[in-house]
């Protein structure tokens, strides 16, 4: 479960990086707690994401304010998801799927700092 959480982060640091509404960046706890739900999808174990993790990742969407926002959250999802077992072929559905305008190609080896 841990390396579902994990993956799931590393998903929204991507969304993070293009969508810009909100507040600030949230911690990584909350960061985890919101994409907690896409996990399952992201490692290929369910067939769609999840109401519960779309709606996650829109929240997260929107506590973006700045860059700076956008890259401690990706690096929030990075370091979760490398142990999680994300698959790109799953991952990069995500935005699409939950409605979520990311305007780059999700990927687990997207560079936070860029």
């Amino acid at each position: 479960m841990k390396s579902l959480f994990c993956s799931v982060l590393f998903l929204l640091c991507f969304l993070f990086c293009l969508v810009t509404i909100g507040e600030t960046a949230a911690p990584c706890s909350m960061v985890d707690a919101k994409a907690a739900a896409c996990v399952r999808f992201a490692t290929g174990k369910a067939p769609k994401p999840t109401p519960q993790c779309c709606s996650g990742l829109q929240q997260l969407a929107q506590t973006v304010k700045t860059v700076d926002d956008k890259k401690a959250i990706c690096r929030c999802l990075k370091a979760g998801g490398k142990s999680l077992g994300v698959k790109d072929q799953f991952l990069s559905k995500i935005p699409s799927a939950c409605n979520i305008k990311v305007g780059f190609p999700v990927s687990v080896s997207t560079n936070c700092e860029s």
